[in-house]
């Protein structure tokens, strides 16, 4: 009982340093987004930290609709790299989760 006790332990803290890997890999994953008409461009990383943005000089003319379009091409940018982030995540944890009955959530 107690080795597996261990053994479980053990797969939990190399799941653990897999998922902490994992993290600082999608620092270096980028997300690209840009508005319909391309006037507004977003990168992020997979960790949605925000790396740049490029505005046209057309949208500095309208306080307004510069703000609309950062909201929506940021949120779309944070949607995508949210995705990126929680699938990656999840696979690794999968497939370092030891067999524990009851405990399927990440199948």
């Amino acid at each position: 009982m107690f080795g597996d006790l261990m053994g479980m332990m053990g797969k939990l803290k190399e799941t653990q340093a897999k998922v902490e890997e994992t993290k600082k890999r999608l620092d270096t994953v980028l997300i690209d987004e840009k508005s319909n008409d391309g006037l507004l461009k977003i990168t992020l990383t997979a960790n949605r930290e925000i790396k740049s943005i490029e505005v046209d000089d057309s949208l500095l003319e309208d306080k307004e609709q510069l703000e609309d379009y950062l909201i929506l091409t940021l949120n779309k940018a944070i949607e995508k790299a949210t995705n990126v982030h929680e699938s990656e995540i999840a696979a690794v944890a999968k497939d370092g989760m030891p067999n524990i009955p009851g405990m399927d959530m990440f199948k």
